[in-house]
């Protein structure tokens, strides 16, 4: 018998390989009662809120295509590696605040111009959930940065 461990390892993704950001299961696919020991699901809204990382990241892209600059001409400019440039506008990767500061400002940006666009992103979707849950009692969000 071998004592070397196959090389192999083994890949447990975050998030399933068919789901977009942003996209959720419809609630009549979802199971109506949780297993034993695990609390049911506080979400009963058709869409789930956005992580951060998500929006910070379209905001990054949708500027950089604006400017009709590439991946590696940005990258470079922030000074941090293309792929991982990649990895934060897909919403892989949860930059920190020097990696966003860098990206914001290669795009001509300040850090505060990307948290404002990014938190813009945030109320139109907050306000299309809204629409989707009548009666909700929140008419509005606030960021600070």
């Amino acid at each position: 018998m071998s004592n070397e461990a196959p090389n192999q390892a083994r890949v447990i993704p975050l998030r399933p390989q068919s789901a977009r950001p942003g996209s959720v299961r419809p609630l009549s696919d979802r199971p109506a009662t949780a297993p034993p020991g695990n609390p049911a699901p506080r979400e009963t809204r058709q869409t789930r809120e956005p992580l951060w990382r998500d929006l910070v990241g379209d905001v990054l892209r949708r500027e950089r295509l604006a400017q009709e600059r590439t991946l590696k001409d940005v990258a470079d400019a922030a000074r941090i590696s293309m792929p991982y440039l990649s990895e934060v506008e897909r919403g892989r990767k949860e930059a920190s605040s020097e990696v966003l500061a860098a990206a914001a400002h290669a795009l001509g940006l300040g850090l505060g111009d990307l948290l404002s666009l990014a938190q813009g992103e945030l109320t139109r979707h907050s306000a299309q959930s809204r629409r989707a849950v009548p009666g909700s009692p929140y008419n509005g969000m606030c960021l600070a940065a």
